[in-house]
């Protein structure tokens, strides 16, 4: 199995997030909980579930990842762009914070 991360949008604003270690979701893909197994990746389905019945985040879905310094980063484009941003203009948008904020 390949790295995954969940990704969902938070339903207050629509943003897009991850779900971290700790349960949380953050804006920053670099935060995201990365699962190497079925296991894992279940036991974060079910994290992602709960939110979701909660009408915390919708639309969340497992999405592959490869880490890069450490850190999780998506390896489809499309993704890429929901985590950071735009493909010009870099100085502008999420691309030019690095830092995210957690939901």
């Amino acid at each position: 199995m390949s790295l995954k991360a969940i990704t969902a949008n938070r339903l207050i604003d629509g943003i897009a997030v991850w779900l971290t270690p700790s349960g949380r979701w953050s804006e920053s893909v670099y935060d995201a909980r990365v699962a190497e197994d079925a296991d894992s990746l279940a036991a974060m389905e079910a994290i992602a579930a709960q939110a979701t019945k909660a009408c915390t985040v919708v639309d969340a879905l497992p999405i592959d990842v490869k880490l890069e310094d450490g850190k999780p980063v998506p390896t489809k484009n499309k993704e890429r762009i929901r985590a950071l941003g735009p493909t010009v203009r870099l100085d502008l948008g999420k691309q030019a914070d690095s830092l995210g904020k957690a939901a």
